[in-house]
């Protein structure tokens, strides 16, 4: 009993050293200067995603893949293809298939001709372009203005007038590709 009246200055003691070391310890951590706190580079922007979002032409993707699939001599005009379609408001497919069925994209065509589409190629007669931008700007404008305006839009329309002799096959290889070139819009 002789240390009774000790529990109550004991416990004054202890409360009043845990007071002192948990203030000391949120003094300490507010400042920065506690030494077993690590601390690390932040990033400038937290829990953001950066997206670089790039559109391009699904057709050109489509006249793209189909002359790199096939190893063409035009694939550095595939855009020319696109834009010609688009000026002469054809289908951009027809003209990358009927070189296809024509010359398998160019590899059989006329020596210098430039010429991938058996296009005025009857006979002895080869007609011939000065560059592949030429024939390709020459080819679609005839087929909008002589074929489609005339009403023959389809390869089997087109086959009546394109070339005359054929047993349909020409056009079911022409509508063959044309289905490979096809892009869900």
């Amino acid at each position: 009993m002789a240390y009774s009246f000790l529990t109550p200055i004991v416990l004054v003691l202890a409360l009043s050293l845990l007071t002192f070391t948990t203030f000391q310890k949120n003094s300490l951590v507010a400042s920065g200067k506690n030494p077993r706190v690590a601390f690390a580079a932040l990033p400038v922007a937290s829990g953001t995603l950066k997206t670089n979002i790039v559109s391009q032409d699904a057709r050109l993707i489509a006249v793209e893949n189909f002359f790199k699939r096939y190893h063409s001599d035009l694939l550095p005009y595939a855009q020319e293809v696109i834009t010609a379609a688009d000026k002469y408001k054809l289908d951009f497919r027809l003209i990358p298939a009927i070189a296809m069925q024509e010359s398998n994209l160019c590899k059989k065509a006329p020596k210098d001709s430039y010429n991938c589409w058996g296009f005025g190629i009857y006979a002895k007669k080869v007609t011939k372009f000065d560059n592949y931008t030429q024939a390709i700007d020459t080819v679609t404008k005839t087929l909008a203005k002589q074929y489609k305006a005339n009403g023959l839009e389809t390869p089997e329309q087109i086959m009546t007038m394109y070339t005359p002799g054929s047993n349909g096959s020409w056009a079911k290889g022409v509508n063959q590709f044309m289905n490979q070139l096809a892009i869900n819009l």
